[in-house]
């Protein structure tokens, strides 16, 4: 028979027998299954980031990124490109930085990333993909939120002839672009006479740097974001060919200036010409020129060769605009235009395509 003193050592060995047995296969299954959890998510960075990009101004905040996931600052620990094309500015990036690149739309990203990085790409994300994403996914927008959403801010920007614009980190919702919550904004002035290319150049870097400041302090950013107000909200549509033709009538000199800055670097001014169409080239701006000897007002699309500038002068509503040269069958100087075609004429006019569909044509003298 066992003693008093053996049966409670007895006892104590059976419990450490059935702790050890059944107790520690329990925590090592509790300490797993916190391990997965810490390799599916982060409390904060450096972060797993999958970025959707195309363009040159994504590139700038791509190679921000790819900057700091080589550097020792904490905010980028992996990073990896959606695009929807292999030739953009983008995959070409990625390619020469051994990024790894995911086609659209991208396969397995569960677990794998914390947060989603999306410029100017050009597709609305689905719910269950942003929903992948612990921390959301987050938009540079080049403009102050909510002016100018949509696919081309910058380009109205300088249309619209705005003295301050911006850059919006906002946190991309489905079903609608450019509605999600702000988490940062920054100012910019814009430039007088300044171009879109310009300020897209200007923007991109500014906008780079903000979306790393934001990734940087990301858990207490999203504890501030606020909703945007529908109040002073615009839309900022893609540009296309139709917005290119003059109407002379119509533009004012500044107007023919702001649009010549937003899109004339992508698509040529046009106007009509003898029933062809002619593309405006080397816009210089307002021209001041004298008509002595003329009698009565021009009439809006009237051409005045200046030879001292070798300059076209267009009359528009409220003065006169220049051009160094035009393209129709080539490129030709003002001089090679007015030489080879114009002072054939005794009569000849820019006609604008809502003056044709309007009425036929008579064409008036130049001057």
């Amino acid at each position: 028979m066992l003693t008093k003193g053996k049966t409670a050592v007895a006892s104590l060995r059976l419990l450490h027998l059935l702790q050890h047995c059944c107790v520690q296969p329990l925590r090592r299954r509790s300490c797993v299954f916190g391990l997965q959890r810490r390799l599916c998510t982060s409390s904060g960075p450096p972060w797993r980031l999958l970025f959707f990009g195309s363009d040159q101004f994504a590139v700038e905040s791509l190679k921000l990124l790819a900057s700091s996931r080589n550097a020792n600052d904490g905010i980028v620990k992996t990073l990896e490109v959606v695009t929807l094309s292999s030739d953009v500015p983008v995959q070409r990036f990625a390619q020469h930085n051994h990024l790894p690149v995911h086609s659209w739309p991208p396969n397995n990203v569960d677990g794998q990333f914390d947060v989603g990085v999306v410029v100017s790409f050009g597709c609305l994300l689905p719910e269950r993909l942003i929903n992948k994403f612990p921390y959301g996914i987050l938009n540079v927008h080049p403009s102050l939120l909510p002016r100018w959403r949509g696919p081309a801010p910058i380009f109205h920007t300088i249309l619209h002839g705005d003295t301050e614009t911006g850059v919006s980190i906002m946190q991309i919702r489905p079903h609608r672009f450019d509605v999600g919550p702000i988490l940062s904004q920054v100012l910019h002035q814009v430039p007088e006479n300044c171009t879109a290319d310009e300020l897209g150049a200007a923007l991109a870097a500014k906008g780079a740097h903000l979306l790393l400041n934001t990734l940087a302090t990301l858990p207490e950013v999203r504890t501030r974001k606020r909703e945007q107000r529908q109040m002073g909200a615009t839309f900022a549509p893609k540009i296309n060919s139709s917005m290119s033709w003059m109407v002379w009538e119509e533009q004012t000199c500044d107007q023919i200036d702001r649009l010549y800055r937003a899109i004339g670097s992508r698509i040529p001014l046009k106007t009509t010409w003898m029933g062809r169409t002619l593309k405006l080239l080397d816009f210089v701006g307002k021209c001041h020129i004298s008509l002595s000897g003329q009698s009565g007002k021009p009439v809006p699309g009237s051409v005045s060769y200046q030879k001292h500038t070798n300059t076209l002068a267009v009359c528009c509503k409220d003065g006169w605009v220049g051009f160094n040269a035009v393209l129709l069958k080539k490129r030709l100087t003002a001089a090679d235009f007015y030489n080879g075609y114009l002072h054939q004429r005794t009569e000849s006019l820019f006609v604008s395509q809502k003056r044709i569909e309007a009425h036929p044509v008579r064409e008036n003298s130049i001057l």
